[in-house]
């Protein structure tokens, strides 16, 4: 069975830095659009992040826009996300998704979480103030 695995998580400082991973075990996931999600503790999962198969569309949430980036090799099935300027309000599980058609700027169905059939674990990610 397909799988995604996120990797990357820990424990940092407000301000600083981290990459996060999603590999997929199977290269039909190498074209898929790819999303990143959130949930804290007592919060409904959130959307963080999307990229097009091929790389060349990418959608945040207004809440991390300039701070993290969204990219992905497809040679590595791999999609990374670079978390800087991290705030206390950025701890959260980390997901990973992948859904089979490019993300759609007209209606947004990018940032829910029904959109994507295929996730992974989840990767914690904590900020302390």
């Amino acid at each position: 069975q397909a799988q995604l695995v996120e990797s990357g998580g820990g424990l940092v400082q407000a301000g600083g830095s981290l990459r996060l991973s999603c590999a997929a075990s199977v290269r039909t996931f190498s074209m898929y659009t790819r999303g990143w999600f959130r949930q804290a503790p007592g919060k409904e999962r959130e959307f963080v992040a999307v990229i097009s198969g091929s790389g060349g569309t990418t959608y945040y949430a207004d809440s991390v826009k300039g701070r993290f980036t969204i990219s992905r090799d497809n040679g590595k099935n791999t999609v990374y996300m670079q978390l800087n300027s991290l705030k206390p309000e950025d701890t959260a599980v980390y997901y990973c998704a992948a859904d089979h058609r490019p993300p759609n700027g007209y209606t947004g169905s990018y940032n829910s979480p029904s959109t994507y059939a295929n996730w992974g674990q989840g990767t914690q990610v904590t900020v302390s103030s």
